[in-house]
């Protein structure tokens, strides 16, 4: 029986300009590339660490 994998849902609230280009890249990894995009992801240690980088420029739902 497949385990149910649980996921997170982000929106991207600020934007990226003026920020570092590694910042940028994250945000364009986890999907997200205007503001008020909403994405859900896979809760996985590789997606939480790549929110916990921008987490300033995300709002976790």
């Amino acid at each position: 029986m497949a385990e149910k994998s649980k996921f997170v849902m982000v929106t991207q609230i600020k934007s990226p300009i003026g920020r570092r280009k590694d910042q940028r890249a994250t945000l364009v990894g986890l999907g997200l590339n205007k503001l008020h995009r909403t994405r859900s992801l896979e809760d996985t240690p590789a997606v939480r660490g790549m929110i916990t980088k921008v987490q300033h420029l995300l709002r976790l739902e």
